[in-house]
């Protein structure tokens, strides 16, 4: 809203220093303080609202030290981090854009379907909370939104350059045509771009939509779980999304400059800057958030906060055609899910097999095993954003390590 209003007064008015909301690096910058600035300042008063409404968490005793000390925590803090998004990017971005579109849709619709499973669980008095297969039905719902609107809509694009264009004088001199593609980046390979048109080519180009909208719903339930999943301990999904989100907002700005895109030889998607706003305000949001949720906690994001940062992740990686990195770049969240899946795996196994389950882990996630060895929470969860820190450079390296 910021920005048309600004824009309208430079254009009719010429107002001195309206021009600068022109300019991405100052609304991302802006976005960020306005979203650090809501979460922490609203953050005291939303815990209150929480306590006087008796909105805690239900604690299953796990046996785990300190655990119970936590009964009673506000939770649905996730609403913090929904409003340290949403305000700055409605402010600041360009409503127009398709991509920041479809990260409004994929914030407000996982965030519903977080908020009503948060609702049973406190308000219910429903441990269970939202059943499974509702919750499964809401993210495929918005993973088909998402994957049909990034294949079949005319503005999303990627620029290709004839090869005689050169960089004058830091401007582009160059033929060019901004043409629909699938295509994504593989990390670590030399030519690296894959091209789900051309993935099955047996299919023919009008089945091929099947194949990516299924994998783009997979992408966004997978990560949203998987967030859900490392919201275990103080700090830690919050702390790890605001890495992630990070690197995909430079990611972001790279691919949507021209000169930047141009050097790295990496896919020049026009009008992708805008996203940048999206990631600083995401990044602001769970870093405000974590102004109350370090240890020990005063509020609980809940599935409110988690599964909308899973999925905003997802789609981040989706535009900014990144997806294929995901298991590198959101490593903690694979490692958690893992670690779930090859206890559950193994004790079935065993089960069948000696008649006695047998465990790999103390407990699952692996958040809970390193609890089990006594290590403190805030150890662990320090830990883990180390390992989230080195991911992240990691998948930074991929620009040059091919």
């Amino acid at each position: 809203m910021l920005y048309y209003l600004f824009d309208y007064l430079e254009q009719e008015f010429n107002l001195i220093g309206a021009g600068v909301f022109q300019y991405i690096s100052f609304r991302a910058g802006m976005a960020a303080v306005i979203s650090l600035f809501i979460t922490i300042s609203l953050g005291k008063q939303i815990i209150d609202i929480l306590r006087r409404k008796q909105v805690g968490e239900t604690i299953r005793d796990l046996g785990l030290e300190g655990q119970m000390e936590k009964k009673g925590t506000p939770t649905m803090g996730g609403l913090m981090i929904l409003s340290g998004i949403l305000v700055p990017v409605l402010l600041l971005a360009k409503l127009d854009n398709v991509y920041v579109v479809l990260l409004l849709i994929a914030t407000i619709g996982l965030g519903l379907i977080g908020f009503t499973d948060d609702y049973i669980k406190v308000f219910k008095k429903n441990k269970e909370g939202l059943a499974g297969k509702f919750k499964v039905v809401g993210q495929v719902t918005i993973g088909l939104v998402v994957g049909l609107t990034l294949y079949f809509n005319d503005d999303v694009v990627i620029r290709e350059y004839s090869e005689e264009h050169v960089l004058q004088d830091g401007e582009v001199i160059a033929t060019y045509e901004d043409v629909k593609s699938t295509k994504t980046t593989v990390p670590f390979l030399k030519d690296n771009e894959l091209d789900y048109d051309k993935l099955f080519p047996f299919l023919g180009h009008d089945f091929t939509w099947i194949i990516y909208v299924l994998v783009v719903v997979l992408i966004i339930t997978s990560v949203s779980n998987g967030a859900n999943i490392t919201d275990g301990i103080d700090g830690l999904a919050a702390g790890t999304s605001a890495i992630i989100g990070l690197t995909l907002a430079i990611f972001a700005y790279l691919s949507g400059r021209v000169d930047f895109s141009e050097y790295l030889n990496i896919l020049h998607i026009p009008n992708l800057s805008e996203v940048v706003i999206f990631c600083t305000a995401f990044v602001g949001a769970c870093i405000g958030f974590l102004w109350y949720n370090n240890y020990p906690a005063q509020i609980f994001m809940g599935d409110t906060g988690s599964l909308s940062l899973g999925g905003i992740i997802a789609v981040l990686a989706l535009v900014v055609r990144k997806e294929l990195m995901i298991p590198l770049l959101c490593g903690i969240f694979l490692i958690e899910n893992l670690s779930v899946m090859l206890q559950v795996g193994y004790f079935k196994y065993t089960k069948k097999k000696y008649g006695e389950g047998r465990r790999i882990f103390k407990m699952a996630p692996l958040h809970h095993h390193y609890q089990k060895m006594e290590l403190h929470e805030s150890k662990i969860v320090t830990r883990f954003w180390i390992v989230g820190v080195l991911l992240a450079i990691l998948s930074l390296a991929t620009l040059k390590l091919r």
